[in-house]
């Protein structure tokens, strides 16, 4: 019997769920009756259940007959078998079983999240979160997204509180001191995607879009947060319906603010559920990268609503599928709705997020074989969305955007209510073009990695040839090999500049090498133009030299990828770091922020590898580098100025005060703190790390007392993470220890103690406090806030502490599911490898600035 999916002789096709939760003893009692067709003759039926007690269970077929089971759970399996006296003829069965459970902490299944009122006092509510396989918590059931059946849900609640589900509220009636909500018949959907919420809830007017009605909900207090995330809410879903061609599947949508939440947000059907900072937000206080958050999530939620639980993959293998479409759908429909914000031109810092995991040889393809449930836990990372949405853009490019929605609406309606793989969308697509898709996409979807593009000039030929790009030249011990001679099908754009007149060729790169010829007086050739490529490019020299002349005729998104290209190539060590170094002189006037984020985590990650007593000198690099468009923009916005360079003015405050130490930035962030009056949002987020930065134990006080105040959850966020970035260590152990003594969520509490892992100033008290806290941590901590708090290694780039953290993982061998933790270990042993290699050249460059 196959370990992890159950045998399909019963498949269920409708529930009727019935829980009673107790917010008082932590705890629920349910009752269930699932309608089964069973396939062929059997006296045992086996589902999923973990940590439920499971009691009466009987069975009754469609002629009457009835019979009372044994239910036996196995808890490691996480499965219960249900035995019976009389062999069960095929045919529709009705299951009753009768179970109780706990609302747990854990953030998963069904759990009990806690949050302060207005009078400080602390309030329960309970919720749910089920993917990838945790709705075997809350109730047994067939927990694989292949069951599709329909749920129809009644909660029993204490009278004070509030029930949300998945559907409409059909009827309310209190009896016996206790409320009972019952919720509308679902749609056919998986068990992942079922949800329900109760507590102290308060609701935005609802807005129809076409017979649905769109409201967020939140705890008591906080609906004047809700405006801007409602308002994207409702755009996103009509944006959709417009895209898809059908409407939106359930008969309401509510957009539900969980205080303690474990992911983001989560796509159950008409009951989305959110960590409170990727919906609620006070529009006129927040940054913009702040509003941008809340926009991109509630925009994949939404698009979720269609893929995802409207067609939902057969087996967690697709996840990719739900993920990186609905990654690329929340860009499409946020860029639609705010297109002044240049969402594609932004997605390349997430595009870059995934070229650098997917440039180690532990990456994984976008699409792999899934056994256990467990490995799909590490799908959820840059790959599966950043890399995934990249790979979608680059074929909707190459095929025409029009001709890409037209192949989506057919694969929607073809498998509507139903499970569909990558390659009937692929089919789909096909028909829409007329050509085969597998030829093109099926490299970058099931094999590693990803291509570097080598430009070259030969004669009168630009010739481009490729190779797997990987920052390191052999994989790590104990590591699978690289495939040998990888190739891609690359869609290449190249535009070629010529007596100041531009052309584009496009051109798919099937082999090794292809050739161009190039016009009379040839004066540049840019690679991927547009930027929507999945690749890599190196010019030679005199290519590089040719474009870094022809700066102003590049858009942003093509400046980016020259200047990401560039530092990825030196990190591999295919480029001098004196050259890179030279190369970000070049960039002095730079006016978009995308480029200067990758010159920004250049500069970071070389902060990272120097040696301490040369830090001064990067200081004063940074400092040259900034400087003058520093001085340009000032502190304060101007008129007509447009969006991106208002977040870029609070970047480029940020790094004059941290990174280039610059004490009259450090001043005049304490003059205008001080002052409190008309900042702009963009900027006073960088303030606050400045200030912490340059803070001492009075200023650390005081951010504590702000945090523990915050109005907002993004005025929260700002002054946690400003606890972390101070550099005195008595101040950084204070910080350390509210990871774990409970005064930290503990969805926030692992990201903190990976920022401190991060931090040049308290990455080994972090280590060391983190090595011997782990149990504790183990204990506390989402599984998956486990995972991003072991991310931090990576800052730990010294061969002592890389030494010690090979050896602690040894020991205790963290199941972090497929190759998390390998990938870490990769990024460690990159950066040490760079600072041994380049140790003396970063030295030699920056004498220049002693």
């Amino acid at each position: 019997m196959d370990p992890y999916r159950l045998p399909r002789l019963a498949r269920p096709t409708r529930y009727e769920l019935r829980l009673e939760p107790d917010l008082a003893t932590l705890s629920f009692t349910g009752e269930e009756t699932v309608t089964l067709e069973i396939t062929e003759p059997t006296t045992e039926i086996a589902l999923n259940a973990v940590e439920l007690a499971i009691g009466e269970a009987t069975i009754t077929s469609g002629r009457g007959d009835s019979h009372r089971g044994v239910a036996t759970t196995d808890e490691g399996a996480e499965r219960c078998r249900i035995t019976f006296p009389a062999t069960l003829a095929p045919g529709t069965w009705r299951l009753r079983l009768a179970f109780t459970g706990i609302l747990n902490d854990k953030l998963r299944g069904f759990y009990r999240s806690s949050y302060k009122d207005s009078s400080g006092e602390m309030r329960l509510m309970a919720a749910t979160q089920f993917e990838a396989t945790d709705a075997r918590r809350a109730f047994p059931c067939w927990d694989e997204p292949e069951f599709k059946a329909v749920f129809a849900v009644t909660l029993v609640i204490d009278p004070k509180l509030t029930a949300v589900s998945n559907t409409a509220v059909k009827g309310e009636r209190v009896a016996g001191g206790r409320k009972t909500v019952t919720f509308a018949d679902s749609m056919k959907m998986s068990t992942y995607l079922v949800a329900f919420i109760v507590g102290e809830l308060e609701a935005t007017d609802p807005i129809p879009v076409g017979p649905a009605s769109v409201r967020v909900w939140c705890v008591p207090g906080k609906r004047r947060l809700a405006a801007f995330g409602h308002e994207i809410a409702v755009a996103s879903l009509r944006f959709f319906e417009g895209y898809y061609g059908l409407p939106y599947p359930g008969d309401k949508l509510d957009l539900l603010a969980i205080p303690d939440f474990a992911a983001g947000a989560m796509e159950n059907l008409g009951a989305i559920t959110f960590r409170e900072t990727a919906l609620l937000v006070d529009e006129r206080a927040a940054s913009h990268s702040e509003l941008e958050r809340v926009a991109d999530v509630v925009a994949h939620e939404n698009a979720h609503m269609w893929f995802g639980d409207l067609v939902t993959m057969t087996w967690w293998n697709g996840i990719w599928l739900n993920e990186a479409f609905a990654t690329f759908m929340e860009i499409l429909a946020v860029d639609a709705w705010k297109p002044e914000w240049q969402r594609w031109t932004t997605f390349g810092v997430s595009r870059a997020a995934a070229l650098s995991v997917d440039g180690l040889h532990s990456t994984r393809p976008i699409e792999f074989h899934v056994e256990a449930p467990r490995d799909a836990d590490a799908m959820f990372d840059v790959l599966t969305y950043e890399k995934g949405a990249s790979v979608l853009r680059m074929l909707e490019q190459y095929l025409g955007a029009a001709v890409f929605r037209d192949g989506v609406r057919e694969y929607l309606r073809r498998h509507a209510y139903a499970n569909a793989d990558t390659g009937d969308l692929w089919a789909a697509l096909g028909r829409a073009a007329r050509q085969p898709i597998p030829e093109v996409m099926d490299g970058w979807i099931l094999q590693p990695g990803y291509p570097l593009v080598s430009a070259r000039l030969d004669g009168r030929q630009l010739v481009l040839s490729q190779q797997r790009f990987t920052y390191l030249p052999e994989p790590l011990p104990g590591s699978t090999p690289t495939p040998p001679d990888q190739a891609w099908q690359v869609p290449v754009q190249v535009r070629v500049t010529a007596g100041g007149r531009a052309s584009v060729e496009r051109r798919l790169l099937a082999g090794a090498e292809s050739r161009f010829d190039i016009p009379e007086r040839f004066g540049a050739a840019l690679v991927n133009e547009g930027g929507h490529g999945f690749y890599r490019v190196r010019y030679s020299s005199d290519l590089l030299e040719r474009l870094l002349g022809a700066l102003p005729d590049l858009a942003a998104i093509e400046r980016f990828n020259l200047v990401n290209d560039a530092w990825a190539v030196t990190v591999a060590g295919l480029m001098a770091l004196g050259d890179y170094l030279e190369l970000t002189a070049r960039f002095r006037g730079e006016r978009d922020r995308n480029v200067w984020s990758v010159l920004f985590a250049s500069f970071g990650t070389l902060n990272r590898l120097i040696d301490p007593a040369h830090r001064p000198r990067l200081a004063a690099l940074v400092r040259d580098r900034v400087a003058p468009v520093f001085g340009e923009l000032g502190w304060t916005p101007r008129p007509g100025e447009d969006e991106l360079a208002r977040q870029l003015r609070g970047d480029l405050v940020r790094v004059m005060g941290v990174l280039g130490d610059d004490r009259a930035v450090q001043a005049k962030a304490a003059e205008l703190y001080r002052s409190a009056t008309d900042l702009d949002p963009n900027v006073l987020p960088a303030i606050i790390g400045v200030l912490a930065h340059a803070g001492d134990a009075a200023r650390y006080d005081e951010f504590l007392t702000k945090f523990r105040s915050a109005a907002t959850p993004q005025e929260e966020q700002r002054y946690l993470y400003a606890l972390a970035a101070f550099r005195q260590p008595d101040l950084l152990a204070q910080t350390l220890n509210r990871t774990i003594n409970g005064e930290l969520r503990t969805q926030d509490a692992p990201f903190v103690a990976r920022s401190l892992l991060m931090s040049v100033y308290g990455r080994e008290a972090a280590w060391d406090f983190v090595k011997t806290n782990w149990e504790t941590m183990e204990r506390q901590y989402p599984k998956a806030g486990l995972r991003r708090l072991a991310e931090g290694v990576i800052g730990l780039a010294t061969p002592e502490l890389e030494r010690d953290v090979h050896a602690f993982f040894e020991a205790r061998r963290p199941e972090f599911g497929g190759k998390t933790l390998e990938q870490y270990l990769e990024q460690l042993r990159i950066a040490v490898r760079m600072r041994e290699r380049e140790s003396a050249a970063l030295a030699t460059f920056l004498a220049r600035f002693a």
